[in-house]
């Protein structure tokens, strides 16, 4: 009986310590998560505030992208969302300008992956989506991804773009089995390699200069625009050939210490620039000013969108032909514009003058956009833009609440830029 009552009493004194020690373990993990919280949202701050006081040579922030995504059986989901979590909420916060009031600020740039884990009321990072939702209610970011279209385009990958709006297309090389030929730390044999790729440039053509200069003659415009397309062709080869030759000591962090690869000293960046490594970029502006003038209607009407698209086919067309004819992958990209935008609609003034609904503003459109006079719901907008995205591969932009986010698919960033380390 006794031997009875003292292995009660060590069974009961094992479950008090191992209840004890359970109360411990959960008072450690709550500690620790409330540690982990601080520091996320301490090390998103810092971030933040470096990113917006760190000035480039010409006086810009650096352009950084940050990319909201994360698979819920990722072994690191939970500390994902909270990440996500603190980034929405400082941007909501905004932050303190010179004269301390909270402002937007322009980078890093938010962008947030609809899939879903998180698309849907009752899915588990729901919550997150309602937050992104009110931070662009009140700062007009984060962007939006559709992880669905994009793995429909991307052979079911899901990647960063590069700056806003700006993907690359599946590279050549790992169809053609040549390898791992920038000795990339994150290359997997025989799967498509997205980070750590680049792009050599870009050269927009300015469409509306194109259709003016025909004087509204659609025999002239065609062959103006076959002039100017072949104009922009030596000015991207320019580009290329001022790129071979390069050696990797030009910028070690990029080509040997994994930004963009990892060569040898001294080793030339020759082969990266071609099979589809890297990428080189078409631009185009003012498809509706374009297409304003040589139809005399804007390119939403139906009588006029055939044409509208038939431009942005042959643009196509040529970068295809190009890239058959020199292995290197031209793609047609719409142009961010920015400041180009003003100076486009300053030099088309300057040589053709005000032509009225032309040329009287001091923009011009963005790439295939609708004109902002326009009106038109935003659902009946994206539908129509829908069918001019799919024809800009090498980057596109859709518009909502009058400005841009980033769209699913595309090609090249309009610099070299590294979006994870190779």
């Amino acid at each position: 009986e006794l031997q009875v009552n003292q292995a009660s009493f060590k069974a009961s004194e094992s479950v008090k310590q191992y209840e004890m020690t359970c109360k411990n373990m959960e008072k450690a993990e709550e500690i620790a998560w409330k540690r982990t919280k601080k520091e996320i949202k301490d090390g998103i701050q810092t971030i933040q505030y470096q990113i917006n006081t760190l000035m480039t040579t010409n006086g810009q922030a650096p352009f950084v992208t940050l990319f909201m995504y994360f698979q819920p059986d990722y072994e690191y989901a939970r500390e994902a969302a909270l990440i996500d979590e603190e980034l929405l909420r400082q941007r909501i916060q905004g932050i303190k300008n010179e004269a301390n009031v909270y402002v937007t600020p322009a980078f890093p740039k938010l962008i947030y992956v609809l899939d879903e884990h998180n698309v849907r009321e009752g899915s588990p990072y729901f919550y997150l989506t309602k937050l992104a939702a009110e931070c662009t209610a009140k700062r007009m970011y984060p962007d939006y991804i559709s992880a669905k279209k994009m793995r429909e385009s991307y052979e079911g990958n899901v990647f960063s773009p590069m700056g806003c709006r700006s993907f690359l297309t599946p590279d050549r090389f790992t169809d053609a089995g040549v390898g791992n030929i920038a000795n990339a730390g994150n290359y997997e044999p025989g799967k498509h390699k997205y980070y750590g790729r680049f792009n050599q440039g870009v050269v927009t053509i300015n469409l509306p200069d194109v259709a003016l200069s025909s004087g509204g003659n659609l025999d002239k415009f065609w062959k103006i625009f076959e002039d100017r397309l072949e104009l922009c062709h030596r000015a991207l080869q320019c580009r290329h050939e001022r790129l071979k030759g390069t050696t990797s000591d030009a910028a070690p962090i990029l080509w040997q210490y994994g930004a963009l690869a990892r060569l040898k000293k001294g080793e030339p960046i020759d082969k990266l620039l071609y099979g589809g490594y890297s990428t080189i970029s078409l631009g185009y502006a003012g498809l509706y000013e374009c297409c304003k003038y040589m139809t005399g209607k804007s390119h939403t009407d139906p009588a006029a969108k055939p044409f509208a698209l038939s431009v942005m086919q042959h643009m196509n067309d040529k970068c295809n032909e190009w890239k058959n004819a020199e292995n290197i992958d031209y793609s047609l990209y719409g142009t961010p514009l920015e400041s180009t935008t003003y100076k486009f609609a300053k030099c088309l003034q300057k040589r053709f003058g005000i032509v009225p609904g032309i040329t009287d503003k001091n923009y011009i459109t963005n790439s295939y956009h609708v004109h902002v006079s326009e009106t038109i719901d935003a659902f009946t907008k994206l539908k129509f833009e829908s069918e001019f995205q799919k024809l800009s591969p090498g980057g596109a932009a859709r518009s909502r609440s009058g400005r841009t986010t980033a769209s699913w698919c595309g090609s090249a960033r309009t610099a070299i830029t590294a979006t994870r380390a190779s």
